[in-house]
């Protein structure tokens, strides 16, 4: 199926690309492969703030994984003009703002991956880590970073 369809399927209409909030660029090709820079959880247009295990509880936070999974197709369409041309999600990054006794950062970030999955099938699998971090800029309570191959 066409991405742009199963995205309209999905009821999911893309952002425009962020403005970076530092020194750094939204997205870099190098050769087949794009790195997409770190993507934070946003609710309403800002950062979307808590703590998992202290003021989140796991779902939300697979919510604002998922969002920031929408976040992430914006700017890699961007990056690559037509998501159609993208062969394979290769691997998210995920940082999850955590207590030092949370321990399910892997479901949290759960919320970006099955997305990949539902939107590109097959080739949405990818490798990931998912880590549990003291803090996250701006107080987000997740961040996410993607690379992909396109052909």
């Amino acid at each position: 199926m066409n991405v742009n369809d199963k995205l309209k399927e999905l009821g999911i209409a893309l952002p425009p690309v962020a403005t970076p909030a530092a020194a750094y660029v939204p997205f870099v090709q190098t050769g087949n492969l794009v790195f997409l820079s770190g993507h934070i959880a946003k609710r309403d247009g800002k950062a979307w703030v808590g703590q998992l295990g202290k003021t989140m509880a796991t779902e939300e936070g697979k919510s604002a994984a998922r969002a920031i999974a929408i976040d992430l197709l914006g700017t890699l369409q961007a990056a690559v003009g037509d998501l159609n041309r993208v062969k394979r999600i290769v691997k998210l990054m995920s940082l999850v703002n955590s207590t030092p006794d949370f321990t399910e950062q892997h479901l949290v970030t759960n919320g970006a991956s099955e997305l990949f999955g539902q939107v590109y099938g097959d080739k949405g699998a990818h490798a990931r880590s998912a880590f549990g971090v003291a803090q996250i800029p701006m107080g987000a309570c997740v961040e996410i970073e993607l690379i992909a191959e396109v052909g």
